[in-house]
């Protein structure tokens, strides 16, 4: 028999993953919060579209209320869950577990610690997805942004333990989502998680905090100034804690550190500039913002700050846009190109 799975989270990429996965035969529920997501999909479905559509699959989708009464324990579970919501979903996922099932994070932010701390150190394992955009507007309706990643040679799941050994278990899972794009198995997945981190930290928050589009960001110097100072921030905080960051935008991490040096300054703002033809892209925290939700910027740029105070590393910008995006996430604040302006003050750049 094949294994049985299911997606904890049914947002965008636990659509995403889970239309894929159903679409290739295998054994897969999808549970989420959203009542009227699951309920589309269990009438119509998963209608994907984009650079990877159209098509549509019939799923099997639970709602966290119901699927608490499910008799089945599953194989592989992965885990899409906003970061804010990690611990009380891994309690919840961990009774869904079979006993030597495993929990696949495909979450933003760093969360493998807790996840594991929860659900066990053996049964955990990280899963990057790198250089990719999906949106979930409407109910049953994932879109997939860009170019997809094996059309570019770029793998964009990087499955990782949290030990750093290349295990047959991570490469099955890499070669499981090898049906959605290109993926493989990696022994730095911490490495992974920070630059990732970096790249969901410096494009996440000002387009959420901006209202605008990835490229309408881009067209901005401020805006991109402020992706460069965060970025920066960030390499220097993984960097003093000695975690072996993997390239971020083909740049290393070191050259990230030293944003501060004009030559560099120049090669890392061309990084930044607006791609000709692309899609103006709200990033996931953009569209958090967007439909009222909550977002994950104290996780993200606020869990850069923190490390850096136990790294004695300063990160002024990314305390400063953390404040200002949490500001609008309590309706203190509004979306606007402004906030530019407020977190450069903020953070005492002239």
């Amino acid at each position: 028999m094949g294994k049985k799975m299911a997606v904890v989270g049914a947002g965008a990429a636990g659509s995403y993953i889970g239309a894929f996965l159903t679409r290739e035969g295998h054994d897969l529920v999808l549970i989420d919060m959203w009542g009227e997501h699951v309920e589309k999909m269990n009438a119509d479905g998963i209608e994907v579209s984009g650079s990877q559509g159209p098509f549509n699959v019939p799923v099997r989708a639970h709602h966290f209320s119901d699927a608490s009464q499910l008799k089945d324990k599953y194989d592989i579970i992965f885990f899409a869950m906003k970061s804010y919501d990690t611990v009380w979903a891994a309690h919840f996922a961990k009774n869904l577990l079979a006993s030597n099932g495993v929990l696949v994070s495909n979450q933003n932010c760093m969360n493998d610690l807790t996840l594991a701390s929860i659900v066990g150190f053996e049964r955990e394992i990280g899963c990057v997805m790198s250089g990719i955009t999906v949106g979930l507007w409407e109910a049953g309706h994932v879109n997939r942004g860009g170019q997809p990643g094996r059309d570019r040679g770029h793998d964009v799941f990087r499955v990782g333990e949290l030990y750093g050994r290349i295990t047959p278990r991570a490469e099955e899972i890499a070669g499981l989502l090898s049906c959605i794009d290109g993926s493989k198995a990696t022994s730095n997945i911490w490495g992974e998680r920070w630059s990732k981190l970096t790249t969901n930290a410096s494009s996440n928050p000002i387009t959420a905090m901006t209202g605008l589009g990835s490229n309408g960001a881009a067209e901005l110097p401020e805006a991109r100034r402020l992706q460069i100072e965060i970025s920066k921030e960030s390499c220097r905080v993984a960097l003093a804690q000695n975690f072996d960051v993997e390239p971020i935008k083909g740049i290393t991490a070191d050259v990230w550190s030293r944003a501060n040096e004009g030559d560099i300054y120049e090669e890392l703002d061309e990084k930044f500039l607006p791609t000709p033809g692309a899609n103006d892209w709200k990033s996931s925290m953009s569209q958090d913002v967007t439909k009222g939700r909550k977002t994950e910027v104290t996780l993200m740029n606020g869990y850069i700050s923190e490390q850096g105070v136990l790294a004695g590393i300063p990160t002024p910008v990314n305390t400063a846009i953390t404040s200002v995006v949490d500001e609008i996430d309590q309706g203190t604040r509004q979306a606007n190109v402004v906030n530019i302006k407020e977190v450069l003050a903020r953070a005492g750049i002239t």
